[in-house]
């Protein structure tokens, strides 16, 4: 299936309402913008493998991810020439969503803060990255959602992080299309979550929150699976396969995502899970 800018904003537009809409067709046309126009790469040094099995170890691929994770969102944070407390907040809430323990919050804490540092060589991090993952694509992924998740939350992407990160997809080899897709979903499960807190808070409170229209609903799952909701049966099935092989925590853990991270390798396998389970019943598929 092609996905397209305004496939891409009609989807964020349809899960978020009114003013879904405008943020969606934002990033449709970024996203067309993006695509159209050649790569640009800040780095000096390509960083790319051919397809060369990295010889680091599991373990060393595994210390690499982590410090690089919270050294490129200290990076991000502080772009646009300070640190925000959203964008403290933000870097917390992901620890605090991967579960991390007190000796790996420290750890995280000093990388995000040498990611801070002037001295700080985004494009050396981000191609040593790559180099070290060179045959598991699907943890570059990863790498790229805690970003997204991290920035969403700390600036809704605003400023230069949109523009950075886009670039630092390029020097994965991951593609505009890939990224957006990857937005997409973070900020439905984004809002999904907002939603919970809302219902507990209702629960408590006594107020009430308007439901969730089946519809919309309907729409986030099509985007979990990247498929539309016109493809076949059988498509929606090798579509949940697809998306289980690239996200299962065993399988990411065994390429070298760091222990610590598997929460959120869970948490979008669970997502998945869900996003099929919900079509699967609307079409009655056993």
């Amino acid at each position: 299936m092609k996905w397209t800018g305004k496939l891409v904003g009609g989807v964020i537009g349809a899960a978020f309402g009114p003013w879904g809409v405008a943020v969606g067709a934002l990033l449709g046309h970024q996203y067309d913008a993006h695509i159209g126009a050649p790569k640009r790469v800040r780095s000096r040094r390509d960083g790319r493998s051919n397809g060369s099995r990295s010889s680091a170890d599991v373990g060393a691929v595994s210390d690499r991810f982590f410090a690089t994770t919270f050294q490129v969102m200290g990076y991000v944070a502080k772009s646009d020439g300070r640190v925000s407390e959203a964008e403290i907040n933000a870097a917390r809430g992901v620890m605090h969503s991967l579960k991390l323990d007190p000796v790996a919050v420290r750890g995280a804490i000093d990388h995000f803060s040498r990611g801070k540092s002037a001295r700080f060589d985004l494009d050396e991090s981000v191609t040593g990255l790559r180099r070290a993952c060179a045959d598991r694509p699907d943890l570059l992924r990863v790498f790229l959602e805690i970003q997204l998740e991290a920035a969403i939350a700390g600036t809704d992407l605003q400023g230069p992080a949109r523009s950075i990160l886009h670039d630092i997809a390029g020097l994965l080899g991951v593609s505009g299309l890939e990224l957006v897709h990857m937005e997409a979903v973070l900020r439905i499960r984004r809002a999904a979550a907002g939603q919970e807190r809302n219902q507990e808070r209702t629960s408590h409170g006594g107020r009430r929150t308007p439901a969730t229209s089946p519809r919309m609903q309907m729409v986030d799952a099509y985007a979990v699976l990247e498929i539309e909701s016109t493809a076949s049966n059988e498509e929606v099935v090798k579509a949940y396969r697809r998306q289980i092989s690239k996200h299962h925590p065993d399988k990411l853990q065994a390429n070298g995502l760091p222990e610590s991270m598997l929460e959120h390798a869970k948490q979008r396998t669970q997502q998945i899970i869900e996003a099929y389970d919900l079509i699967r019943e609307r079409r009655d598929l056993t």
